[in-house]
């Protein structure tokens, strides 16, 4: 078979406008960003629309590091939808340069189910990455030019939050020390990079719902507090009109298309397992404005991106999921089942059995939000049917629905028995409103202690002096209402990445507490994820090149 970037090469593009012309988006009003990529303005978003149409959210079993599908199971999806008739729309987030240069690759699907152009959605887009970490940047500078114009009049910060970000998985930026030199290089302090993803403005990007919000929320990041224990906001700094400058063309959700011509909207890039994980929910209402099936993804496994996507994309913007897919594969199954990564991909009956008990977490998980729940086993050339049987019984016995993807190797077609699938259970059992894990009046501790708890399976809950401290400051600053976002590893239920399967009873440290107060949530960071990645012994960087010129090895 064709690699993704020879597929994504071989087919015929259509041109944006005629692509947002086909699910009714005025040509007047599409912004072309070349001949095949546009950005849409978020004020065609139609709230009555939005709520006749039917999201789907796709999430997964615990993760691998060769990925599970998700996105190509989303996309494949809007392919059979549109296959058998339906007018969908898929919604995704950006990829970021981290993961596509680093161990992942792309983000953009593949086989026959992908978004294109796919080397230009992968790169530098329409540039919405590059404005977040501009914006930011911008917010570190000028608050290190205020201390520095102002340490004369004895003004200064005790604590700075503010750090700096970077699209670019570099381990040697994490702690790092500014201002040396000379007096006039600046004040020298501690500082760091997280990447970009990780970034208050991109969530804030995908949190906003319009360009108000967007300077309201900016205006109240934290960046640190005085020595008489009062917060520093970009609000004191004065810049939150020029940050929101930098920002006025990002809002504006993207508009691609697939490998099948149909619509997909490609907008926000948060890491699930470091940030809430979820595209824009301004891309998400824009498309449920022109699609009456909208199919979305939130990253890594359910414990992390599901749980995130509804306690708080959900909560915030009252979007309701009629149905939840859930990807499966037996690689990644076995792999839970206790079998070495270098023997996945051969046939193991026993350690795929017991890695039915991964799905099974997860499935509990989702129902306890009130989902309905369709599984899809995302095929590989190596699986078996006696393995996919295997799959197909015991979601029969979980009495949850059980479909096979095979979009990446014969696109919409491949997709069409689960597309009609979705199309069944959608009308005949669609999920309950939403049950969220937590009130929103629950204190912060309670609310880490539900998520850890109730959906990871922990059953001691241990916090740093720091984190303990960052929770009485919340306390004080009146912001307890502030959903909870838990950044740990995607490839366990615990915090502990070696951990796999269904682990229960274990011990869930917080290690500290980030305020994100523009945002408007709380990030708790737990055990040892790191906020900048670093790169593998051998990155994906080896295999990308320019040739006759056209790039290779993105995938």
């Amino acid at each position: 078979m064709k690699s993704d970037i020879e597929i994504a090469r071989s087919i015929e593009l259509k041109k944006i406008k005629q692509v947002a012309e086909g699910i009714g988006i005025p040509r007047e009003e599409v912004e072309n960003y070349g001949r095949y990529i546009a950005k849409i303005p978020e004020q065609l978003i139609d709230e009555e629309k939005v709520k006749k149409s039917n999201l789907i959210l796709v999430t997964a079993i615990t993760a691998t590091k060769a990925g599970i599908g998700k996105t190509t199971v989303s996309i494949g999806l809007a392919l059979g939808l549109n296959k058998i008739g339906k007018n969908a729309i898929v919604a995704l987030r950006e990829p970021s340069l981290g993961p596509c240069f680093g161990m992942k690759g792309g983000a953009a699907g593949g086989g026959y189910a992908q978004v294109l152009p796919m080397d230009k959605i992968n790169l530098h887009f329409t540039g919405d990455f590059h404005a977040i970490t501009s914006a930011h940047n911008m917010i570190a500078a000028l608050l290190d030019n205020y201390l520095y114009q102002n340490q004369a009049k004895g003004f200064g910060l005790k604590e700075i939050l503010w750090r700096r970000v970077l699209d670019v998985n570099d381990r040697s930026l994490r702690s790092i020390v500014v201002g040396l030199g000379p007096k006039s290089n600046g004040i020298t302090q501690e500082s760091g990079f997280d990447i970009t993803p990780a970034s208050e403005i991109m969530a804030i990007l995908c949190l906003s719902k319009d360009v108000s919000d967007l300077r309201r929320r900016i205006e109240n990041i934290l960046l640190g507090f005085t020595y008489d224990d009062q917060p520093f906001t970009v609000k004191d700094l004065g810049v939150a009109g020029a940050i929101t400058v930098l920002l006025k063309d990002a809002i504006h959700p993207n508009l691609v298309q697939t490998t099948e011509g149909t619509a997909a909207f490609v907008h926000g890039g948060p890491f699930a397992n470091i940030a809430h994980g979820c595209n824009s929910i301004l891309a998400t209402k824009l498309a449920m404005s022109f699609g009456d099936y909208v199919i979305t993804e939130a990253g890594f496994g359910a414990d992390l991106g599901a749980e995130k996507f509804y306690n708080i994309k959900c909560r915030k913007s009252g979007l309701q999921p009629r149905l939840t897919v859930i990807v499966a594969t037996a690689q990644g199954l076995k792999m839970h089942g206790g079998v070495s990564l270098d023997r996945i991909k051969e046939p193991n009956m026993e350690g795929l059995k017991e890695g039915l008990r991964n799905l099974d977490k997860h499935v509990r998980n989702l129902r306890s939000f009130g989902q309905t729940i369709i599984v899809a086993f995302n095929k590989f050339a190596s699986d078996t049917d006696e393995e996919m049987e295997l799959l197909r019984e015991h979601c029969e016995q979980l009495g949850v629905g059980f479909a096979i993807n095979n979009a990446f190797s014969e696109g919409g077609e491949g997709a069409v028995d689960m597309a009609r699938l979705v199309v069944d259970t959608i009308e005949n059992n669609p999920s309950e409103s939403l049950r969220y894990t937590y009130k929103e009046e629950d204190s912060i501790q309670q609310k880490i202690e539900k998520v850890a708890t109730n959906i990871y399976g922990a059953s001691v809950i241990t916090y740093s002096s720091i984190a303990r401290s960052r929770i009485k400051l919340i306390e004080k600053m009146g912001i307890t209402h502030y959903p909870v976002c838990i950044a740990k590893t995607q490839y366990s239920f615990s915090a502990d990445p070696k951990i796999y399967g269904a682990v229960n009873n274990f011990e869930f440290h917080i290690k500290d507490i980030v305020i994100n107060n523009g945002a408007e949530m709380i990030v708790a960071i737990a055990g040892e994820i790191l906020r900048m990645p670093g790169l593998p012994k051998e990155p994906q960087a080896l295999y990308i090149d320019i040739v006759d010129g056209e790039i290779e090895g993105l995938s």
